[in-house]
């Protein structure tokens, strides 16, 4: 009877757990549509579905993931301050978008842009002869 009853509190215990977990890890996950080609973690990624979240709950690394691309992230801040919703923010530079920010329920990390290529697509930009007057000058 001892033996029943310690099993049963036992795979309580368990189940009880991994609820508390799963319940966590939601506030610290978002889900976005993105229509446009962005850059995230030095990696160019095409438009789709993704999910960003934590690598896992003691690091601050964040990772970007669709079904069949992704990249880490390394947030230069995290402010803790639960802002009550979970988007993606970017910086829109030249002909190409930056992930800049994640909001999740549990607070904004804030995303540092690599200065090579905000450089590089603001050269690309002022290179680009869409840009430029009938005369020949931008």
């Amino acid at each position: 009877m001892k033996k029943a009853y310690l099993t049963a509190v036992l795979t309580l215990t368990c189940v009880l757990g991994v609820g508390i977990s799963a319940r966590g890890q939601d506030t610290e996950e978002v889900r976005v549509n993105v229509p446009f080609e962005f850059v995230a973690g030095g990696m160019t990624l095409p438009a789709g579905t993704y999910t960003v979240g934590r690598v896992s709950e003691t690091s601050q690394i964040l990772y970007i993931r669709s079904y069949d691309n992704g990249a880490l992230l390394l947030p230069i801040v995290f402010d803790g301050a639960a802002t009550g919703r979970a988007k993606l923010d970017f910086e829109h530079v030249g002909e190409k978008y930056f992930l800049s920010g994640v909001e999740t329920l549990a607070g904004v990390y804030t995303v540092g842009l690599p200065r090579a290529m905000v450089a590089l697509a603001q050269v690309k930009d002022q290179d680009n002869p869409s840009n430029m007057s009938p005369s020949g000058t931008k």
